[in-house]
């Protein structure tokens, strides 16, 4: 169980990394091309795969802390990393998409 933590953790890590230089590539070619809306574009991409590769390290941490050695402190602990982890997701989300996670999206709201 720890090897399967710690690959899921590595996995987490490389979809931060791989996705930062796939949309620092993207934006410079863009850049490039003088194309509009560079910037947003490639906060939103970057926002994105550091979403999904916090999902990957929670689930990592979950998987050591409670199925290697589930104490307390263990538990306080993981409890603590996800929550930080939670409010980074929630306010990257907010970054994204400029609205909360649990509001409609504006053409669902006009209708």
């Amino acid at each position: 169980m720890e090897l399967a933590g710690r690959v899921i953790d590595a996995a987490g890590v490389a979809i931060i990394v791989v996705g930062t230089l796939l949309a620092s590539a993207l934006a410079a070619i863009r850049l490039c091309r003088r194309q509009p809306g560079v910037y947003r574009g490639y906060r939103r991409r970057v926002g994105r795969s550091i979403l999904l590769g916090l999902e990957f390290l929670v689930a990592g941490d979950i998987i050591r802390t409670v199925a290697v050695a589930p104490t307390y402190a263990s538990v306080g602990v993981l409890a603590v990393i996800v929550l930080i982890r939670t409010f980074l997701s929630f306010s990257l989300d907010l970054e994204i998409t400029g609205r909360w996670p649990w509001q409609r999206p504006v053409a669902e709201a006009e209708e």
